[in-house]
């Protein structure tokens, strides 16, 4: 009877014209509390990705990104569409990604952003926190992804509003086992992979480069998952973890403590 009427609920929705994120989640998620990641990064160019605001004027991303020529930055953001008085956009100046970033097997799929301007940091637009002693995740870790990615496998459009979903960390020896990824790729020391046991529960297209938020820090980057396969339990999302040579590289590149 649920099920009908949610059915039923979304289908009258649709003949009123009401927006359908009324009726879609990130890949088994819910709606952000407006402004609560103040840290988040819209990241505009051929495609949608996302990212972190790390210092006032460097954003940290996924270095395949640089793919999709990304050209504006956009902090302070809820809504992906709409003009709110809290957003502050800029200009891509500078591209710098992680030296030895490997497309192919998407190990070091980490990308740094300097923007043409500063941010003017305040309730809505802030500094994200990164550990600053590596630790690895251990399995069975509860962490949040979230970002304006399709919210749902080949939707043609991103979430209008920020969301977010709860997932937890996977042994990587079950994400590279036969019934999972099977080494292609695979899931190395560098990487993390994190869904849900029974699916429904993952990152999705235009998600990348967002943020892996374990107990409060940023931990991973969203790097890569199984085309079309979003919240599939043999194919859960798979992190770039940001190392110690990771973070090394990153303070060393924007020359300032985090």
């Amino acid at each position: 009877m649920g099920v009908f009427f949610g059915l039923w609920f979304c289908w009258v929705i649709f003949l009123l014209g009401i927006p359908r994120d009324q009726c879609a989640d990130i890949i088994g998620g819910k709606e952000s509390v407006a402004h609560s990641k103040p840290y988040m990064a819209i990241i505009k160019g051929a495609k949608l990705c996302g990212g972190t605001l790390i210092k006032s004027n460097w954003v940290l991303t996924a270095a395949h990104c640089e793919g999709g020529k990304p050209r504006t930055v956009i902090l302070g953001a809820h809504s992906f569409a709409k003009e709110e008085n809290t957003k502050q956009k800029f200009e891509v100046a500078k591209y710098i990604h992680y030296p030895s970033y490997d497309k192919k097997t998407h190990e070091n799929d980490l990308m740094l952003l300097q923007l043409n301007g500063t941010a003017k940091i305040n309730k809505n637009v802030g500094i994200v926190q990164l550990a600053r002693k590596f630790t690895d995740i251990k399995a069975g870790t509860r962490c949040i992804v979230a970002g304006w990615g399709t919210t749902q496998n080949q939707a043609k459009k991103p979430s209008d509003t920020l969301r977010e979903v709860g997932i937890t960390i996977i042994d990587r020896k079950i994400c590279n086992d036969k019934t999972h990824y099977n080494g292609q790729p695979r899931v190395t020391m560098n990487m993390v992979c994190a869904g849900d046991q029974k699916g429904g529960k993952d990152s999705c297209t235009g998600d990348s480069g967002g943020p892996l938020m374990c107990n409060g820090k940023q931990k991973a980057i969203v790097s890569f998952g199984k085309e079309s396969e979003c919240g599939n339990k043999r194919y859960p999302g798979v992190y770039t973890l940001l190392t110690k040579k990771h973070l090394t590289w990153i303070q060393e590149t924007i020359r300032g403590d985090l």
